[in-house]
């Protein structure tokens, strides 16, 4: 026997279906179904196949079209399998209730944002739900199926009743009368099987089953996990990493923050059943845009990275790309595989982002700075604008006015859409470098959350500055690296150096190999260490890469999916101008014609000319532009 109620989504249309089996089921006990006096107890959480759980929300009909859209813009937290008209759905659709005790409420009652009554039925409101819609939400991914999908031992929550779910600090994107912040559920995970339950998880649920965040929960706002905001808290053992996956919650959230005079949810922990079958496998999870990897972005607060398989082969195949190494410097030696997909990512997590640029190689010309660094610095921050995040630069105060004309001079041709803010460091006491990076000095409120050096003078060892012939440059050069190291202190800050050689800031994390087999590298080698070291042929290359690997990241379904939460519209409204702001030749012809304009020289021939590092532009650094694009954009 079936008791079933027509569901409105677009031209299809979903059945609810309750499953009773009447020979074992007492006429008594379909009556009450029917008429919602007793709950009909049916657990699904550890379902992967059959009727899926539904979660339900109930509102008057003039809130129904922009929740149904707040719905559609936030389908992470909020996947709609359908709605009914008002009407024109049965009370008994509602009956059947999934839930762990026989004693739970079945449905909570909100008036004017408040929670005013948890109620077993709905039948005393049976003449308000007639001008009423009913909207049947997509409960959390069966997680347990995918466990077992993934080889690991299977884990039983239920002793902990309803698992905990959290309230985030991230919000949800508003429609009309509906904003509240996501919801989401955690599980500890293994470290060593993370990639393997979110690829079992994406097989079976598709986008639904890949998680929002993987680390630390204060990264969501979530300052104890041992105090959910709903259900029971499940432990995170020593060496597992909590992961956390959406949670249809958030429709609680939802509907109290709407202020509506009634409206009417799914218990916590209580579900109808609709017949809408799990399917195996997601067609776009067997491709390479849908595989999801997995990768460590940071350790301290502990965070992991999502991005598409065919993302990753991408990003490894420009850091191939700018490793070549034109001028036999022996820089194959300080390659680490992975440091551009890494520093990427990151770059893509962060909101605020110093760079910084600047190698006084030709100490007796002036002015003394070289033609790599400046483009690949000002071609990443046009990227990083792109992609609106924050973005300045700290240079030398003697090299200011320069950089301030470098400026100017990019904006007015096009290479920069708009002025790039330009700081100076010079030092000071103890604690001058966190003043500098945070808000008040609390390392709590950083001003900056990636900092990137690309082609920086470094320090070394001995706290003097050379360039690669062993020329002492320290009178010219601010103690920028200060701020490198104040980073390593201060928890959410992560760096990123691009450099050529080894003496540039940042290169202190491969020092010994710069020390074993770059020329002079005993002395030369910098001693301050980012957290990812980006090698290139010639600098300008690494900061290009980054823009690209950005460009990548961020046209990734898998890894947009997983930055935005999963919530808001999946193509943001300032994609359109991502393009245009990749390097291009055009663009990085003129901002070297600006360089040259301003007298700044090669770095090997300490030419002034359309040269880097003693490499003609037309020719080599075209083609490595050219090249970087078609990586970039999926040719061979």
């Amino acid at each position: 026997m079936t008791l079933c109620g027509p569901l409105k989504d677009g031209p299809m249309t979903f059945t609810m279906t309750f499953i009773l089996h009447p020979k074992s089921c007492p006429l008594a006990v379909i009556r009450s179904l029917i008429l919602q006096k007793k709950p009909n107890i049916r657990s699904m959480s550890s379902t992967t196949g059959g009727p899926r759980a539904a979660s339900v929300v109930v509102l008057p009909r003039a809130l129904a079209p922009a929740f149904e859209t707040f719905c559609r813009a936030n389908r992470g937290p909020l996947p709609l399998l359908g709605r009914s008209e008002p009407g024109t759905w049965a009370l008994t659709a509602l009956g059947a209730v999934s839930g762990t005790r026989a004693d739970r409420p079945q449905f909570r009652r909100f008036e004017f944002g408040a929670c005013t009554g948890s109620l077993a039925s709905l039948e005393e409101h049976s003449e308000q739900l007639e001008d009423m819609v009913a909207f049947f939400l997509g409960c959390s991914a069966p997680l347990e199926g995918a466990w077992e999908k993934a080889g690991l031992p299977r884990r039983d929550h239920r002793g902990h009743g309803l698992t905990g779910a959290y309230k985030t600090t991230v919000p949800c994107a508003t429609v009309a009368g509906f904003c509240c912040p996501l919801v989401v559920t955690m599980r500890p995970v293994p470290k060593d099987a993370l990639e393997r339950l979110v690829q079992a998880s994406c097989s079976l649920m598709g986008e639904q089953g890949q998680p929002v965040h993987i680390g630390d929960p204060e990264l969501l706002g979530i300052r104890d996990l041992s105090r959910p905001d709903y259900g029971d808290p499940v432990p995170c053992p020593p060496g597992e990493v909590p992961v956390f996956w959406p949670s249809q919650l958030t429709s609680l959230e939802a509907v109290s923050g709407s202020q509506t005079p009634l409206a009417f949810t799914s218990a916590p922990g209580s579900t109808v059943m609709a017949d809408l079958k799990d399917v195996e496998a997601p067609a776009g999870c067997l491709t390479p845009e849908g595989i999801p990897e997995v990768h460590l972005v940071s350790q301290d607060p502990l965070h992991y990275s999502i991005a598409s398989s065919l993302a990753v082969q991408k990003i490894r195949e420009l850091e191939t790309v700018i490793a070549v190494d034109p001028g036999n410097r022996g820089i194959g030696h300080l390659l680490r595989k992975d440091e551009l997909l890494r520093a990427s990512l990151a770059l893509s997590h962060a909101h605020s982002v110093l760079l910084t640029t600047g190698f006084p190689t030709h100490f007796n010309h002036e002015p003394p700075e070289e033609t790599d660094g400046p483009p690949g610095a000002i071609a990443l921050a046009a990227f990083l604008q792109a992609l609106e995040k924050g973005v300045a630069m700290v240079v030398d105060l003697r090299a200011l006015s320069l950089f301030e004309k470098l400026v100017e001079e990019a904006v007015e041709q096009g290479v920069l859409k708009t002025p790039l803010p330009l700081l100076t460091y010079q030092g000071g006491s103890a604690g001058a470098a966190q003043a500098f990076l945070c808000d008040e000095r609390d390392p709590k409120s950083p001003r900056f959350d990636h900092l990137v050096a690309i082609e920086r003078a470094g320090r070394a060892a001995d706290g003097n500055y050379y360039n690669a012939r062993k020329m002492n440059i320290k009178h010219l050069v601010d103690p920028i690296d200060d701020l490198f190291l104040a980073a390593w202190k201060i928890p959410g800050i992560a760096s990123t150096g691009v450099g050529d050689g080894g003496n540039e800031l940042g290169m202190g994390k491969v020092k010994e190999a710069v020390k074993s087999h770059i020329r002079n590298g005993d002395v030369i080698a910098c001693d301050v260490e980012a957290d990812f070291a980006v090698i290139a042929g010639v600098s300008n290359w690494g900061g290009y890469a980054l823009a690209c690997a950005l460009y990548i990241l961020n046209s990734c379904e898998v890894h947009g999916r997983y930055l935005r939460k999963a919530t808001g519209p999946s193509h943001p409204p300032g994609k359109q101008h991502w393009t245009e702001a990749l390097p291009s030749v055009a663009k990085e012809e003129k901002m070297l014609s600006i360089l040259v304009q301003h007298g700044v020289r090669s770095g090997v021939s300490g030419r002034v000319g359309m040269e880097v590092d003693g490499l003609p532009f037309h020719g080599t650094h075209a083609q490595m532009i050219q090249t970087l694009l078609g990586v970039t954009a999926g040719r061979k």
